[in-house]
């Protein structure tokens, strides 16, 4: 039988992270669960009781992630799962994206995941222990036209995450990235968007047509995952999750190898030639 864990998981109100959430509760965990409008938690307060510390955060605000982290610790006495979850979606072609809202999606993304690490990590170091998920996305390995800034916040935290995993190792903190395929949590709607670029419409429409039914999956059944992976004695550094997704990713990967292969004596030549 697993311990009892104490997670610790930004963006608790809605789609992956109240998922986990609930989930984590349900099999006899205690969570600390924040989100910006807290009031949205009330339910699992409720229902839950102690076993639940909801806290108000916006991760984008950095000395109130160190304050909740702070306070989550204070309050259980450990922190043994990290689940850096908080993040949306700015969706548009490169020559659309208005400069301040591709910074904000950095800001929330990219910036409040750096945050929550650095906020966890000397305790984790204290406790030789504990295990840091960052939600990353198909995304954070498949690049698509219109989703420049989305991916690119999502490129930025798996090279993060796996620089960290390297760095706090020999400390007995495991990291994690997770990595969703497409998922019925209603992502898609809370998209922002920026004004339209005529131009763009046939390629946009081209991806919206790309998605189908069947790629989509069940959140819920994503826990069992999130689960084995945070009770493994050796944990993934990278759990990707969906049927459809693997399959992506080698085909992504095939095309990376065979262009590799095919520009290699370019590339080999532009070495030079150094004095021996």
């Amino acid at each position: 039988m697993t311990s009892s864990k104490i997670w610790f998981i930004t963006g608790a109100s809605s789609g992956f992270g109240r998922v986990w959430t609930e989930a984590a509760l349900q099999r006899g965990d205690r969570v600390v669960a924040t989100a910006r409008d807290v009031s949205k938690l009330n339910d699992l307060v409720t229902a839950h009781g102690d076993a639940v510390l909801a806290l108000a955060l916006d991760v984008t605000d950095r000395h109130a992630v160190f304050e909740a982290v702070g306070q989550a610790h204070r309050h259980f006495g450990r922190l043994d799962v990290i689940v850096s979850n908080a993040g949306y979606g700015y969706m548009g072609a490169i020559e659309e994206l208005e400069p301040e809202q591709a910074k904000a999606s950095f800001d929330t993304n990219v910036f409040g995941t750096l945050s929550v690490i650095q906020a966890a990590l000397p305790i984790l170091r204290a406790q030789a222990s504990g295990h840091i998920l960052t939600v990353s996305s198909i995304g954070g390995v498949i690049a698509f036209p219109t989703g420049g800034t989305y991916t690119a916040t999502k490129f930025a935290v798996e090279a993060l995450s796996e620089a960290l995993a390297a760095e706090v190792a020999a400390f007995g903190i495991k990291v994690t990235i997770v990595e969703p395929g497409h998922f019925t949590t209603g992502f898609r709607a809370a998209v922002q968007v920026p004004p339209a670029i005529d131009a763009y419409n046939p390629i946009r429409q081209t991806i919206r047509a790309s998605f189908k039914p069947g790629d989509f999956g069940d959140p819920v059944a994503t826990s069992a995952a999130i689960f084995q992976a945070v009770d493994a004695a050796e944990p993934p550094l990278r759990l990707v999750l969906g049927s459809t997704t693997i399959a992506k990713f080698k085909a992504v990967y095939a095309a990376r190898l065979a262009n590799w292969d095919k520009w290699e004596t370019v590339s080999n030549a532009a070495h030079g030639t150094q004095p021996v």
